[in-house]
């Protein structure tokens, strides 16, 4: 596989500079090498064949039934569902996550009860090390996992994952309220047996009760085989946490196994990139696409109405990046029709932002350009809200890059509408924040008739980015881009949509820029004292 490496643009002031990542792979074949056999005897219809003959240079290939995708409609299912299915685990349960929270005793009381009924069940978790560890020597995410540790020595292992890029002088100078502005473990996975839940949400109390995101169940056993794979992989990369002595210890300690295939990043960070890289990049290649799975009888019938297929995608910065090449290739897709993009912390890429505004351009085709729709967190819904020091300057800031993007939008001449998401206000009553990242695409399709029509949304992306360039150049993390022909499928992705539009309204360049939003000069300053610093909040 020949690749090829681009610089990313300058990224926005309130993120760090970017490193490089992987471009789109282009396939080689040789006299060893023939395509996936997944690939063969498979196809999407118009007007999907165009885009997912180029995702399939991309980024691994799973041909699954629709069937097999739900869709969670809140956090209060969200939960309940990962509990349910935590309880009745037979063999496995893997979960990735930024941190589970420090006051989640029924959710580890659960894998408690899990563990208790399976002697033969198997629990690895994944957090990252700076949030997980952040409230130490008080109550943590990492003194809570310890007692499962201490519990069942031999059927659980909790990992912490550190970033390489904060370390030296640096580590020891930044506070830990901010140091997870220089890189996390990002990634949400949920897997349980043989199914899965791809996420944005975290483990704690707020992400299971007022905190909207999405939440996708993959019922099928290779899917989740995959992604326990990458969780695996990145397990071995990562610190081990080992307990104190009893169940009722806080004390823990995490240290850095002999086996792990890549250095302690604190001591060696290029020869950890560079390890951690030999070790994902081909999981997240096209090669390691499975072979296709024996026809099922009961359902060969179905199978041959409807095409449903997975694109999992990865970001390990600053060296591999799938889900921006595959974001763009689907963003650029001539049969595409209108989209809606999401996401909490509304500061996409650079690249992304192109894009979605080359996309729904009116000067670059006699027709008009594709009608495009922003789904994002109004101040009040932001997870910063409120909050104390510099991170209490977030909301207005990223109100102020809204309006830079709707700037960008009026001289583009685009069809794009900003929509901000409220329910009440953060810290009061009933009030909800917005976490919730995706895109959802329409196509241009032709009847049997020859007659133009509208199908979708007949492509997601699902997962943990935010699509910043922060989740680029800093941020471990995975998702999945779902394409299908299924209208039941599509009718799962469309209630999502809607039940997200239903709490928005319709913002612009004047509410954005008046005095009551305008950004001042202290979010200003912090934004530019961030871009200085090298970090990012």
């Amino acid at each position: 596989m020949i690749v090829r490496r681009t610089r990313l643009f300058d990224c926005h002031p309130l993120l760090p500079r970017c490193g490089r990542i992987l471009s789109r792979p282009q396939r080689r074949l040789s006299s060893t090498t023939s395509p996936p056999t997944s690939f063969q005897g498979t196809s999407i219809p118009s007007p999907w064949a165009g885009f997912t003959s180029q995702l399939d240079q991309i980024a691994p290939r799973f041909d699954i039934s629709a069937g097999e995708i739900d869709v969670l409609d809140g956090p209060k299912e969200f939960y309940q569902t990962l509990k349910l299915k935590i309880r009745n685990a037979k063999t496995r349960i893997y979960l990735s996550t930024l941190y589970i929270g420090k006051t989640e005793h029924e959710l580890v009381s659960t894998i408690h009860e899990a563990l208790s009924k399976s002697p033969n069940l198997k629990v690895s978790i994944l957090t990252d090390a700076l949030r997980g560890t952040r409230e130490d020597p008080e109550p943590s995410c990492a003194s809570l996992l310890a007692s499962l540790v201490v519990d069942f020595p031999d059927q659980v292992e909790i990992r912490m994952y550190h970033t390489p890029n904060l370390t030296g002088l640096r580590k020891r100078l930044i506070p830990k309220r901010i140091n997870e502005g220089w890189g996390l473990q990002h990634i949400k996975l949920y897997g349980v047996d043989d199914e899965v839940i791809l996420s944005g949400a975290n483990l704690s109390s707020d992400y299971f009760t007022n905190r909207q995101d999405r939440y996708h169940v993959f019922s099928s056993k290779r899917v989740t085989d995959y992604f326990a794979r990458i969780h695996q992989a990145v397990c071995s990369i990562s610190f081990l946490l080992q307990a104190g002595d009893s169940p009722s210890s806080a004390s823990h300690t995490l240290t850095w196994p002999s086996s792990n295939p890549a250095p302690n990043p604190l001591s060696d960070p290029k020869r950890y990139i560079s390890a951690a890289t030999s070790l994902l990049l081909p999981l997240s290649s096209p090669s390691a696409s499975p072979l296709p799975s024996p026809p099922d009888s009961s359902t060969a019938q179905k199978s041959n109405a409807t095409m449903t297929i997975l694109y999992p995608l990865l970001s390990h910065p600053p060296t591999l990046n799938t889900e921006l090449p595959a974001l763009t290739t689907l963003l650029s897709s001539p049969s595409l029709h209108s989209y809606t993009f999401t996401a909490g912390y509304f500061n996409p890429h650079p690249l992304i932002a192109s894009s979605l505004l080359a996309a729904s351009s009116n000067s670059i085709s006699t027709s008009r350009g594709a009608l495009g729709t922003i789904l994002t967190a109004s101040p009040s819904a932001n997870g910063f809200f409120n909050s104390p020091g510099i991170s209490g300057l977030l909301p207005p800031a990223y109100s102020h890059l809204s309006l830079r993007f709707l700037q960008q939008v009026r001289l583009a001449n685009a069809n794009i509408k900003l929509r901000e998401w409220q329910r009440g206000v953060v810290g009061e009553k009933d009030g909800w924040t917005y976490h919730a990242k995706g895109i959802w695409t329409y196509f241009s399709s032709q009847s049997p008739g020859g007659e133009d029509k509208v199908v979708g949304p007949g492509a997601t992306v699902i997962g943990s980015s935010n699509y910043t360039s922060r989740s680029y150049g800093l941020d471990l993390e995975v998702g999945a881009l779902v394409v299908t022909d299924d209208e039941v499928l599509m009718g799962k992705w469309r209630k999502e949509e809607e039940g997200l539009r239903e709490w928005t309204r319709e913002v612009g360049e004047t509410e954005l820029g008046g005095e009551e939003r305008k950004a001042g000069w202290r979010v200003r300053v912090a934004m530019w004292i961030v871009k200085i610093v090298g970090g990012s909040l």
